[in-house]
C-alpha cells in the first residue's frame, strides 16, 4: 500500500519564546516491509541551524535550533511511504524459556534485545503489572499466545479516553484508572511484560486516517499512534520482533506507518524542545494518512481532529 502521510504540529506561545532547541521524531523508517519514499520537514519561523542523526535504536531523529524571537512554532512532516502486508511470526516457544535465554547468563551469546527488559523512564518494572498479566501467561503457554491474549484483556478493560490521561501521567495510574490513550495502552502492555522479564518495546507511528468502505475506523487515526512490539527469539538464529496494537486488539498490518522504536514514549516523542520563554503554550496537532494507490474519493477522508496527545 503506497501512503501519503502529513503530520502537522502547532504550538501558540505566551509570551514569545526568545531561542529554543527541538529535537523530533517525525520521518519514518526504512526497512523490513517499509519504504520510506519521500520525506520532507517544514518548519516556520525557519530555523537557524537544521540537521539529522540516527540514534542508538536506528531512528532518523532532526534537531533544529530557533534564536529569533517567536509566538508561533509550526513544523509540518509530510512523507510518503510504500508498507506491506508483515508475515505472520511463528515462534512457539513457551515464554519462561524465552525469560530466562534473555537473562544475564556468564559465558552466553548477547543478544540486543535484553536491554529492552530492563525499566525504563516511563515503564518501570512493578508487582501490579505481574498480577494483572499473570492470567495470560500460564505456565508454558507460547510467548506469542501469551501476549496476544494480554493485549486483547487490555483492549477489553481500558477505556479509551481523551480526557483522562496526558504524556506525564505515569502508567501505574493509568493500569488503576484503566482509561487513558494509545500511549498509555502501550505503556501498560511493556510494563506487564518487562514485568515478567520479557523484552518488549514501544513502537510510534500512524494509522491509516480513513479506511477503505466495509473495515472499521480504527481508534488513534488523526494522531500520531503508539504501539508494542515484544520480541521472539528463534531457535539457535537471530529473533524477530511481533507488533501488537492493544488500543485496537489486533496486530499492525500494512494500513499502519512505523516512525519510530524506543524503550517508551520518551526515547521517541514527536517534537520536544528546551525553550528560553514561552511560560504558556497551546498545542494542536493534525494527522492525515491517506492512499495513493486507491481512488481519493473511496474514503470519504475527513479533516484531522486536533490532538493534545495520542
Amino acid at each position: 500500500m503506497l501512503l501519503h502521510v502529513v503530520h502537522e504540529t502547532r504550538y501558540d506561545y505566551s509570551p514569545a519564546v526568545k531561542t529554543a532547541q527541538h529535537m523530533a521524531h517525525l520521518k519514518p523508517a526504512h526497512g523490513g516491509g517499509q519504504r520510506l519514499l519521500n520525506h520532507t520537514l517544514t518548519i516556520e519561523p525557519a530555523p537557524a541551524h537544521q540537521g539529522e542523526a540516527v540514534d542508538v535504536y536506528g531512528n532518523t531523529r532532526a534537531f533544529f535550533s530557533l534564536r529569533a524571537r517567536h509566538e508561533e512554532l509550526k513544523v509540518v512532516a509530510e512523507s510518503t511511504v510504500a508498507t506491506s502486508a508483515p508475515v505472520a511470526p511463528q515462534s512457539g516457544m513457551p515464554w519462561e524459556e524465552v525469560r530466562e535465554r534473555l537473562r544475564y547468563h556468564r559465558g552466553a551469546a548477547y543478544d540486543p534485545a535484553a536491554e529492552f527488559v530492563f525499566p525504563s523512564l516511563d515503564v518501570p518494572r512493578h508487582e501490579d503489572f505481574v498480577a494483572y498479566a499473570r492470567p495470560s501467561f500460564m505456565p508454558g503457554r507460547p510467548l506469542l499466545e501469551a501476549a496476544q491474549e494480554l493485549m486483547q484483556r487490555i483492549h477489553a478493560d481500558f477505556v479509551y479516553d481523551t480526557d483522562v490521561t496526558d504524556v506525564s501521567t505515569p502508567v501505574l495510574e493509568a493500569l488503576e484508572l484503566r482509561h487513558g490513550v494509545c500511549q498509555d495502552f502501550a505503556h501498560v502492555m511493556l510494563a506487564c511484560l518487562r514485568s515478567l522479564g520479557l523484552p518488549a518495546r514501544y513502537v510510534s507511528g500512524y494509522l491509516l486516517t480513513a479506511p477503505p468502505p466495509g473495515r472499521p475506523r480504527l481508534v488513534g487515526s488523526d494522531a500520531s499512534h503508539a504501539w508494542v512490539s515484544v520480541y521472539l527469539p528463534g531457535e539457535g538464529e537471530a529473533g524477530e520482533w511481533a507488533d501488537l496494537d492493544p488500543t485496537n486488539n489486533r496486530a499492525p498490518g500494512e494500513d499502519y506507518v512505523t516512525l519510530a522504536t524506543g524503550r517508551d514514549y520518551s526515547d521517541v516523542a514527536p517534537l520536544r524542545g528546551v525553550l528560553h520563554g514561552g511560560t504558556h503554550h497551546e498545542l494542536h496537532v493534525a494527522v492525515t494518512v491517506t492512499p495513493l494507490d486507491e481512488p481519493a474519493a473511496a474514503y470519504n477522508s475527513q479533516p484531522p481532529t486536533p490532538q493534545g496527545h495520542s
